[in-house]
């Protein structure tokens, strides 16, 4: 079992990494159509209880087209271990001609069922409407995110463009 100090350090030790891969970015073509494969590292809850899961096993694809918009499928464990999935469409902005850019994703939340039901607003019949918004840094075919997962979480995912 981890220990609580040591928890501690591993988000500095994430954050210094994201900050120097970041400043070794460098700008992507975003003028061409790409499939993007990514996976999830790390998840923090802003408010841990015993019962969270803090490792998510995200597998997603996405399809960016030259307009910047996307469209894609994640599958990951939720924040109490059961299977859930997401699926979206999105648009990425770009900040300037950095390597850094924000992205907003909208789509259909699955996998909140039975007891966890009321855990994510408005899931009827065990799908909700979502909103992910994320900061992230590109490096030739390479990607970083740091995810806003609602009020529950943020987690940090890496990618390649394929």
């Amino acid at each position: 079992m981890r220990s609580a100090a040591m928890l501690g350090k591993r988000p500095g030790w994430l954050l210094a990494s994201l900050l120097m891969f970041s400043f070794s970015a460098t700008a992507v073509d975003r003028t061409q159509d790409s499939w993007y494969l990514q996976t999830s590292v790390y998840t923090q809850h802003y408010s841990p209880e015993p019962d969270h899961n803090n490792h998510q096993r995200l597998i997603g694809i996405e399809r960016h087209l030259p307009d910047a918009s996307l469209w894609g499928a994640a599958t990951f464990k939720h924040s109490f271990g059961e299977r859930a999935n997401y699926l979206y469409y999105g648009k990425r902005f770009a900040l300037g001609e950095s390597a850094f850019y924000l992205k907003l994703t909208g789509g259909l939340l699955e996998g909140y069922k039975g007891e966890y039901q009321d855990k994510i607003p408005l899931n009827r019949l065990g799908v909700a409407p979502a909103i992910v918004p994320s900061v992230g840094a590109s490096h030739n075919r390479l990607s970083a995110e740091l995810v806003l997962l609602g009020a529950a979480a943020a987690m940090v995912t890496v990618g390649v463009r394929l």
